[in-house]
C-alpha cells in the first residue's frame, strides 16, 4: 500500500510510520525540519529494508507546498492510506493568547488536513478505496482549562472528520477520527512530565495499524485513547 503520513519526522507520526513500514508497506512522509525528516527516512528504511520509504520536506502551514507534496506523492501511485498527523500544541487562555494564535492553529491543526486531503481525494474516489485518519485530540472532544485556540483548531479536526465521513462512507473510503490524551511527544517537551502518566506514542501507533487491518466491511470512526490515570 503506498500510506502518506504528515508531520511524520518523529513523536506520533514517526511511530505510526515505523509501523507500516515494519509490514513492507511504501510510506511517504514529510516534515518541515529537513534533517530529522530525512533521519528518519534513513532510520526506517535501514530497519525495515522491505519497504520504501521516501520523504519531502514541507511546511503544512503553506497551501502551496501541501499541494507541491500532494502531487508528489501522486507520482507514487494512488494513496491507499492517508494520515493526518501535522500538528502544533500552543497552550494558552484565549484572553491572553497572542494575537495570531488562532491563525496559526488553524492552519497548521485544521488548513494542512484540509487542503491535503482535497489533492488526494479524486484518485482515491476514483480508486473506490482508502482509509483517511485524522489525529484530533482529546481536546476536541472537551475544553479545558489553557487550552486556548489549540482547543479551537482541534474541534474543527472533528468537524472536517465527522463531515468526511458522512461524504464518503459510500464511496468506499473510511475515515477514523483518533483522539490522543496526553502522550509523550514533541508537544509536551518543556514540561515536567512523569513519563509514566503519560502514554508512549508507539500506543496511539499500534492502535492506528489495528483499525487499518479490519475488514472493508468495517470502520472505527472514533478512537479514544487516555492515559490509565486520566487526562492531564
Amino acid at each position: 500500500m503506498n500510506i502518506i503520513i504528515t508531520g511524520a519526522s518523529k513523536g506520533i507520526g514517526k511511530a505510526i510510520a515505523q509501523q507500516f513500514a515494519a509490514a513492507g508497506h511504501t510510506i511517504l512522509l514529510c516534515s518541515r525540519g529537513e534533517k530529522s525528516l530525512y533521519d528518519a527516512v534513513a532510520d526506517l528504511q535501514t530497519r525495515f529494508p522491505d519497504s520504501t520509504v521516501k520523504g519531502m520536506v514541507t511546511d503544512m502551514r503553506i497551501q502551496e507546498e501541501v499541494k507541491k507534496f500532494a502531487n508528489w506523492c501522486l507520482k507514487h501511485g494512488t494513496t491507499d492510506m492517508l494520515i493526518n498527523n501535522a500538528g502544533q500544541f500552543v497552550p494558552g487562555s484565549i484572553q491572553e493568547e497572542a494575537d495570531g494564535i488562532l491563525e496559526q492553529m488553524i492552519e497548521v491543526n485544521l488548513y494542512s488536513a484540509y487542503h491535503l486531503t482535497r489533492a488526494l481525494l479524486p484518485s482515491m474516489i476514483h480508486a473506490a478505496k482508502g482509509h483517511i485518519f485524522n489525529i484530533c485530540s482529546i481536546a476536541s472532544l472537551n475544553a479545558y482549562t489553557n487550552g486556548g485556540s489549540y482547543s479551537i483548531s482541534k474541534f474543527a479536526m472533528l468537524g472536517f472528520s465527522k463531515n468526511l465521513r458522512e461524504e464518503l462512507k459510500t464511496k468506499g473510503i473510511k475515515v477514523t477520527a483518533v483522539y490522543p490524551g496526553a502522550t509523550l511527544s514533541a508537544s509536551w517537551d518543556g514540561f515536567d512530565i512523569d513519563p509514566k502518566r503519560v502514554m508512549e506514542v508507539d500506543d496511539i501507533a499500534k492502535m492506528v495499524f489495528a483499525a487499518a487491518t479490519l475488514s472493508p466491511m468495517a470502520v472505527a470512526e472514533d478512537i479514544i485513547l487516555r492515559p490509565q490515570l486520566g487526562d492531564l
